[in-house]
């Protein structure tokens, strides 16, 4: 057994190993000025960072009178985010250092996103961390998006972990209050600065309250190897 004893890490996609919200953030404005003809700017977006596709899409639908099925605007969602997510993603360093590290200990990892399976696929594979990350789950697969604790149970489920064994990193409250009830531990790395001190945050095992900018794949390491089941 690894110095991490027992432990699983379950990792958010966008925002957390990827800094893909600035393609969601086009692709959505793409959509809507398609559907509905109405503006769509980033601080719009920050509204919708942590929350599903499928979730998002279906409150657009009802809330702007789109005649198109959910099942189509995720489609159409999807092709557009995919065109920008082929043509490069950014992995933050210090995730993938982190993910290096953890693939050589050994310590089983899956990846669980509001994103659809396709959006994960095509991402890891662009970005090389197909090659660490084989388990995933995507919100369309389980009954409920995040905060609901469906999607992190379905992952440790797969990885044949106890939920108390998993540690969930996350950049958005919905998935910090995902991670607290399904029973596991959360390392949280907020995408926007501004949500820090969202009280979904503070029970979390680590609060990098300066996002990626402060976040170290050793700081976390430290935590994964010292972590105590939670109370």
């Amino acid at each position: 057994m690894s110095s991490f004893g027992r432990t699983s890490v379950i990792l958010d996609l966008d925002g957390t190993l990827v800094d893909s919200e600035p393609h969601y953030y086009e692709a959505s404005r793409a959509l809507l000025a398609e559907f509905t003809g109405r503006e769509y700017t980033w601080a719009d977006n920050e509204r919708y960072v942590g929350i599903s596709s499928h979730e998002t899409l279906a409150q657009w639908r009802t809330e702007y009178g789109i005649d198109a099925s959910v099942a189509e605007l995720i489609a159409d969602l999807d092709r557009r985010y995919l065109e920008l997510a082929r043509a490069g993603t950014h992995v933050f360093p210090e995730m993938r250092r982190l993910v290096e590290r953890l693939h050589e200990a050994g310590v089983p990892m899956a990846v669980a996103s509001g994103s659809s399976r396709a959006a994960i696929e095509a991402v890891l594979a662009g970005t090389g961390l197909d090659a660490q990350l084989t388990t995933l789950v995507s919100a369309e697969e389980v009954p409920r998006g995040k905060p609901a604790p469906d999607v992190f149970l379905a992952a440790a489920a797969l990885l044949g972990a106890e939920p108390a064994d998993c540690v969930v990193f996350e950049d958005a409250a919905p998935g910090a209050i995902a991670a607290r009830a399904a029973g596991m531990r959360c390392v949280a790395i907020p995408y926007v600065a501004a949500h820090a001190d969202d009280q979904a945050f503070a029970e979390a095992e680590l609060l990098v309250r300066g996002g990626q900018s402060e976040f170290t794949a050793q700081a976390a390491l430290n935590v994964l190897a010292s972590a105590k089941a939670p109370r």
